[in-house]
């Protein structure tokens, strides 16, 4: 018997039309519009990656300025300290550049371990250059001694010396205080910061009056 056909029932059979997928220019615009989102996606990724880079060398730089700013003070502060009187602790060079200072910090009457200076007793801080970078170095004891560095990526230290009356003076007896004012600079440069070469700077100023002077 032939089949019937029931008015009003689907086939059991879909036709061949209705089991086509995508045409080939559904699938070409699918593609394009995924690869618009991917290309935005990565221009975010990127901007805050950058954003994120700066950020960090940013903070970095501050960082560091202030731990050498914190550092210098606390020992300059110290400069001429000499409980005993006898060990002529004091600021014995007062250069633009650099300072150099006395401390008797082991309060022996002495600066002075047989031929060598006592640790940490004669200070001096300066700018000077290692592997290409500037850095402020500390150095203790001799001139000849291993200068250790204390910041990076240093691109001005100055000392400024004034006495008890305020007026600047270049005597190192007389002074009675001191203004260092310190620039550093991110590690790396950034493309789209035009001023100084695309390093971003940060300055520290502080005024320093040592304890034991004139005293």
């Amino acid at each position: 018997m032939g089949q019937i056909k029931r008015k009003g029932k689907k086939a059991l059979h879909p036709s061949p039309e209705s089991d086509s997928g995508f045409t080939l220019i559904e699938l070409l615009i699918a593609m394009a519009v995924g690869l618009v989102l991917l290309g935005a996606m990565y221009g975010v990724f990127t901007m805050h990656n950058k954003i994120f880079t700066n950020q960090e060398q940013i903070a970095e730089m501050q960082q560091n300025a202030r731990a050498a700013m914190d550092m210098m003070i606390r020992e300059i502060r110290m400069a001429g300290y000499d409980p005993t009187g006898t060990a002529n602790a004091a600021i014995t060079d007062a250069d633009v550049g650099s300072i150099i200072f006395t401390q008797d910090l082991d309060g022996d009457g002495s600066l002075m371990d047989g031929s060598n200076w006592d640790i940490n007793e004669r200070i001096r801080y300066n700018l000077y250059t290692s592997d290409g970078i500037q850095k402020i170095g500390r150095r203790t004891g001799l001139d000849t001694a291993i200068t250790q560095p204390v910041a990076e990526h240093v691109q001005s230290l100055t000392f400024q010396y004034r006495d008890a009356s305020g007026t600047i003076t270049t005597v190192a007896a007389n002074v009675r205080r001191i203004q260092v004012a310190l620039t550093v600079r991110t590690s790396k440069p950034d493309p789209d910061y035009a001023p100084n070469s695309g390093y971003r700077t940060y300055t520290l100023t502080s005024i320093i009056t040592p304890r034991n002077l004139g005293l």
